[in-house]
């Protein structure tokens, strides 16, 4: 509406660079019955002004182009810019004549990049199309394009990254055949996209997001979320899971020819974004060819052909590990989903594991490449290469298949299994259901499965890598559930309690997190295994070692608190055992004599329970939860042994000598009332605290109430032992 002449006038005072013009030329070219012929060299004219600023921007220029006064992008969207090109877009899908308009790909592409150059440019863009659920599920259907593919899922995975609802999947347009549509390298970029809608929204760890009203949101709704109901979706479209499988397992040989990836990585160039992680790539080859160029230095003649043979397969490794990291993550999720009993079948069926261990030593765990890759993605604030995310996405990957579920033995070869046959003999127990009834055909091949693979990486660790966290994680999982001695026995023999207690007392491990995945892994290895525990006496010989051991477990009990339930259930059950190997160790471990002191016992007891308030149980500090059993693990075990009263009394004594009667006892009350609430609603925790325990789950409830009782004069309720003056617990901790 404004006159062109004001708009001249104004152009360079304000310096629009003539944007405003552009955009008036190109609104009286798109009216609904133009043919769209012009619109594309208007475009063409307004696409640079945009790019640059976007390349200014996301490299090292960022705090420059934030300076400048009135950057294009920002005068491209004043003048509705991003609306007409929306309008633009959409407008074949308005009209209902049988002939409709067809826009070429190139205009598509054109409109594509200029739009998401202001995404990245103007604030508060990318945030105004993501509310347009209409625009975000067209785009979609533009997917269907190979031309126009990697434009599209670039700009989609950016507006769901600020969507603020999560988009159903079911609302796409005919979504099995879109996918079905794809060759793989579209689904494994699409995957990328996935991501956002199968993953749980973290809502964020502050006070409010506590247990408890986590546990009362709960209640409200029972129904599945979003992103479960798109999980759903997802299995439900024919043969999609077993292509994800296909494209984590295939071998770098098996990709595309050399000229069709080329062909993408131009395309790619043309695509801001990509072309720094291009850039990236490129820098690797190079470093690959000098190396081997000099090597070879006496001929100059051989430098060329090396740069010229080596650069593709350089960056076909890198694509293909940023395929597989996208694919692992999906799949991933899918595991610990609602539908994680179809996924694992389907997993399995496609031989996913053995696929995995084929690539181990090539691909997933190959040498270090001197370069560090920035990605775009998941978290833009870490520093990751795409090898050592694909190390993680690997290790969660097991983690997650293997964690309570009897396919965990797929991650073994027929031999190996063989042997845990062979342990469980040896030790005259029956074998393990799940040993027997496994699948030989779906096994691992080749000389080691894939634990074993990970355990010799393991072994070679630095001991300050971060892979330490996530190799512990992924070998406890397979350990967890019922303990299995044949399990156990598997990994001692290969060394792993050697080196969990090298890490913990030679090297003195001081990361929080490493140190609390090797001490549950450490409580899973050792749990009822005498021999485990007469190997730790051999390794920990002298009382020094033993106080650094000590000391490391009580540095932060949250974090040791599994290893210290694993041995007082240990000790309790060898303590009722006539055996006279059990008893020889009993008398000679360091350990469970430490623990077989009763003042030991009070004191893990009345620290545990001090670390915890029920008002702090926050989501991310589960962990918490895991110290209040092991508390009422304590305590189970004494009132077996009807001892349950002098544990009571001992606790109120200790509280008169820190001068603060009644402050234990009262929060230990008020915590197991939570407990109640928790474990009363779900099933699968109480299964767990089960299998985990030995200790039926019975029993823990009856424990519970017991100490519940409200009768003062019960010698086994809490309330017997805090004087009236210093009562607390009726006052009601429950959150809104």
């Amino acid at each position: 509406q404004i006159t062109e002449a004001l708009l001249k006038e104004r152009d360079k005072q304000a310096k629009w660079n003539g944007i405003p013009l552009l955009l008036q030329k190109l609104y009286e070219h798109s009216h609904p019955n133009s043919d769209f012929s012009q619109c594309q060299s208007i475009l063409k004219e307004i696409s640079p002004l945009l790019s640059m600023e976007a390349m200014a921007y996301v490299t090292e220029d960022r705090k420059a182009a934030q300076e400048s006064t009135f950057p294009n992008t920002y005068t491209f969207d004043l003048f509705g810019g991003v609306d007409l090109l929306v309008e633009i877009l959409m407008r074949p899908t308005l009209i209902t004549q049988k002939k409709k308009q067809k826009i070429s790909d190139d205009l598509i592409k054109d409109c594509l990049s200029i739009l998401y150059n202001t995404c990245i440019c103007t604030e508060g863009v990318t945030r105004r199309l993501a509310e347009r659920n209409d625009f975000v599920l067209f785009l979609f259907t533009l997917m269907t394009n190979k031309k126009t593919f990697l434009q599209t899922a670039t700009i989609i995975e950016d507006i769901l990254g600020v969507k603020k609802e999560m988009i159903q999947l079911d609302d796409i347009p005919n979504l099995a055949s879109l996918v079905s549509s794809f060759d793989q390298q579209q689904l494994a970029n699409f995957c990328r996209i996935l991501a956002v809608t199968i993953s749980e929204l973290d809502t964020g760890s502050d006070d409010k997001h506590t247990l408890l009203a986590k546990n009362a949101q709960q209640k409200k709704n029972l129904g599945p979320s979003r992103a479960e109901i798109n999980q759903a979706t997802l299995l439900n479209i024919p043969g999609f899971i077993e292509r994800l499988c296909k494209l984590a397992t295939r071998k770098v040989s098996e990709t595309t020819g050399t000229s069709s990836f080329l062909q993408e990585l131009e395309e790619w160039y043309t695509w801001l974004d990509n072309a720094l992680v291009l850039d990236a790539l490129m820098r690797v080859a190079n470093e690959e060819a000098e190396q081997s160029s000099t090597e070879s230095s006496d001929e100059s003649g051989l430098a060329n052909t090396s740069t010229r043979t080596q650069l593709p397969q350089s960056m076909k490794i890198m694509h293909e590990i940023m395929y597989k990291l996208e694919v692992l993550y999906v799949l991933c999720v899918l595991l610990m989903g609602r539908q994680r009993n179809q996924v694992h079948k389907m997993i399995a069926e496609f031989r996913l594991i053995p696929g995995l261990n084929n690539l181990f030593d090539k691909l997933i765990w190959r040498k270090h490449s001197a370069s560090v890759l920035v990605l775009h993605g998941h978290n833009q604030n870490c520093d990751c290469s795409p090898d050592i995310t694909l190390k993680i996405q690997f290790l969660r990957l097991l983690q997650s298949f293997s964690d309570h579920h009897e396919n965990k033995y797929l991650l073994l070869n027929s031999q190996e299994l063989n042997e845990l046959s062979a342990i469980s003999h040896k030790a005259n127990i029956p074998e393990v259901d799940a040993v027997v009834n496994t699948d030989r055909s779906l096994v691992c091949d080749g000389k080691r499965g894939l634990l074993t693979r990970l355990l010799q990486v393991m072994k070679k660790e630095p001991a300050e890598s971060s892979f330490r966290f996530w190799q512990a994680r992924a070998v406890e999982s397979f350990l967890r559930g019922t303990t299995s001695y044949a399990d156990q026995m598997f990994l001692l023999k290969r060394g792993l309690l050697e080196h969990i207690l090298y890490c913990i007392v030679d090297s003195e491990c001081k990361s929080r997190d490493v140190l609390q995945s090797y001490f549950d892994l450490l409580g899973e290895l050792m749990k009822f295994n005498i021999d485990a525990f007469k190997r730790f006496n051999k390794y920990i010989n002298t009382d020094e070692k033993f106080q650094i051991f000590l000391n490391q477990i009580n540095s932060s009990l949250v974090d040791s608190n599994m290893l210290v339930r694993c041995i007082t259930l240990s000790l309790d059950r060898f303590e009722n055992q006539s055996d006279a190997k059990v008893a020889e160790v009993l008398s000679e471990c360091r350990l469970l004599s430490y623990m077989s002191q009763m003042s030991m016992r009070m004191s893990f007891l009345f620290r545990l329970i001090n670390i915890i308030h029920v008002q702090t149980l926050t989501q991310h500090l589960l962990e918490n939860v895991s110290c209040l059993n092991t508390s009422l693990v304590i305590l189970m075990l004494a009132r077996r042994k009807e001892k349950l009263p002098f544990y009571l009394r001992t606790l109120q004594q200790m509280e008169y000598s820190e001068k603060y009667p009644g402050f234990i006892l009262n929060n230990f009350h008020s915590l197991l009332r939570f407990w109640q609430q928790h474990y009363l609603n779900k099933d699968k925790d109480s299964t767990c605290l089960e299998n985990s325990s030995c200790i039926s789950f019975t029993y823990w409830k009856e424990t519970v109430s017991i100490l519940l009782s409200p009768d003062r004069t019960s010698p086994c309720a809490i309330v017997s032992y805090i004087d009236e003056a210093y009562m607390d617990i009726d006052r009601d901790f429950s959150e809104e």
